[in-house]
């Protein structure tokens, strides 16, 4: 299951993780989100060995949609050791994130 990141413990789940994170920076009352969901629920399935997904409301994470220079939701940023490796706009494709999970 996703995990729910704020500011408290963006460090922890983020910064600190063992694994890859993909990091999704969203809104509930985004429409191109919600359709991105069940997207990234497979994908974790698929990859929950070799990745996190962390969730990032935009709207209640202000310090970190300005540190991160989220402009638009969805935005999804990779993060490995902490540091951004990849990011994409929009709602993306399934294909367009599994080729940059078999990167990482």
């Amino acid at each position: 299951m996703a995990v729910k990141v704020s500011i408290e413990n963006f460090e922890n789940e983020v910064i600190k993780s063992e694994k890859p994170v993909l990091a999704d920076f969203y809104s509930d009352s985004c429409i191109p989100c919600k359709m991105l969901s069940p997207v990234l629920s497979q994908i974790e399935n698929k990859y929950q060995n070799k990745i996190k997904v962390a969730k990032i409301n935009v709207n209640f994470n202000y310090e970190l949609t300005e540190k991160y220079e989220v402009q638009a939701a969805p935005t999804l940023i990779f993060f490995v050791d902490g540091e951004e490796t990849e990011r994409l706009r929009g709602a993306v494709r399934q294909d367009e994130i599994t080729s940059i999970i078999e990167k990482l």
